[in-house]
């Protein structure tokens, strides 16, 4: 009898994995990674020995943590956390900002973290990033701060030539880039991290909370809760926002930042899950985890069932009759994710729907779409919006990867194998 469910309820337990958002699949293949580097043919007998072994759990967890991150990844939010710091330091001359970054993964998001500041005019003595993250094969590499161009992405690569000197082993982050981060090993559901006095006046966490069990995703907020500076805003990824939104914190609406304040009110009693489908990649992408694949089927409202099927677009409302926010007389990509950002599904999934109905809409239109159908608990539609994404743009890796989730949470484990390969090798000509 397979010891794969006692394996997965640890893992649930000691790092709030749920199976669910990669597949149990992927868990089974780290599994086997690990039974062959312990030379155990028994999963059984591999099991007694994780239990037992703090180590042997730590290479089970690096097995399936896999990293996915580059510099300035989220532009949007480091834009706003540039200007924001600048603000809060005028305010508060005499404290230094204090920044956390978890999880950090190999160093790119807290570095980078770390360039803003600096380019927005803050000394080095004015400001400290953590980064923390759970593992330590990760943190080894953000300590080396030695970069490879997958780490670069991007037309706007100037940083590079201000902070990195190019070496034959890559590219060499500056010392004093490296000295305004503190990095260490720790675990969000039993972080021993001391809280700063007053707390963190800014924290990125952005696309780990997706990958949590609910009662996981409660305990995370409430440490983050915990952390956060009564005044102070944490960035979370686009999937991310409904979740917050139920638990008691309020969008600071920055377009495209995805960041929240604390709120005053009580915290739902029962807020539910959050769906991975809307995420980009993860800065802890899981091996089997990603997004989107070829056969066109036009979408269908069909595939929706009645009660969450988005309402026919508005008329667009005369200025006279404008009490709440009116829509546009033509509906962007810029609005949806807007929206979206909001945590205002619904109206977003409503735009989508009056873009598609328009001759000129592109792959990035079904794209956006059906990132908002998943994160709707729509799988049935948003697999044929990224499928029709791929008619248009059979390389759009995005969408490959969210139909490998989407098809691996509807059981179509071959399927989504499949996609997940098409996937990588659209990346690998990308970067190519």
């Amino acid at each position: 009898m397979t010891a794969l469910p006692e394996l997965v309820a640890l893992l649930e337990e000691r790092i709030g994995l749920d199976a669910e958002s990669i597949g149990t699949s992927a868990i089974a293949r780290a599994v086997r990674q690990r039974l062959a580097a312990c030379r155990m043919a028994d999963d059984r007998a591999y099991w007694e020995h994780v239990r037992s072994s703090e180590a042997e759990l730590q290479e089970l967890v690096e097995s399936i943590v896999v990293p996915e991150t580059w510099f300035f990844r989220d532009r949007e939010a480091l834009t706003a956390l540039g200007r924001l710091a600048v603000q809060a330091q005028m305010q508060r001359p005499d404290t230094p900002l204090r920044l956390l970054s978890l999880p950090c993964c190999t160093g790119e998001e807290p570095y980078s973290m770390a360039m803003t500041l600096l380019d927005a005019g803050l000394s080095a003595e004015r400001f400290r990033v953590d980064g923390v993250d759970i593992s330590e094969r990760s943190l080894a590499l953000a300590r080396r701060a030695i970069y490879g161009r997958n780490s670069f992405r991007g037309g706007d690569l100037g940083f590079r030539e201000r902070y990195f000197e190019s070496g034959p082993s890559g590219y060499h982050l500056a010392e004093r880039v490296r000295q305004c981060v503190q990095l260490r090993q720790d675990n969000l559901l039993q972080l021993e991290l001391p809280r700063p006095p007053g707390g963190y006046d800014f924290i990125f966490c952005r696309n780990v909370l997706i990958y949590f069990a609910l009662p996981a995703q409660r305990r995370a907020l409430d440490t983050l809760r915990d952390l956060l500076a009564p005044a102070g805003l944490l960035f979370v990824g686009p999937a991310e926002t409904g979740l917050m939104m139920r638990n008691e914190y309020v969008t600071a609406k920055i377009p495209l930042a995805f960041a929240f304040r604390k709120g005053s009110g009580a915290a739902p009693a029962s807020p539910a899950p959050v769906s991975a489908a809307l995420a980009p990649q993860s800065t802890r992408v899981p091996p089997s985890r990603p997004r989107r694949a070829a056969v066109p089927v036009a979408p269908s409202a069909a595939a929706i069932p009645t009660s969450t099927a988005p309402k026919p677009p508005k008329a667009p409302a005369s200025s006279a009759s404008r009490g709440a926010e009116a829509e546009p007389a033509r509906w962007t990509v810029a609005d949806i994710e807007r929206l979206a950002n909001e945590g205002r599904l619904d109206e977003a999934a409503t735009a989508c729907e009056t873009l598609l109905g328009e001759r000129d809409a592109g792959a990035a239109v079904y794209y956006l779409a059906g990132m908002v159908h998943g994160a709707l608990g729509h799988p049935v539609r948003a697999i044929d919006l990224h499928r029709k994404a791929l008619y248009l743009d059979p390389l759009h890796a995005d969408a490959l990867a969210h139909l490998a989730y989407l098809l691996d949470s509807q059981g179509d484990a071959a399927a989504a194998e499949v996609f997940r390969d098409r996937a990588r090798r659209a990346r690998e000509r990308r970067q190519a």
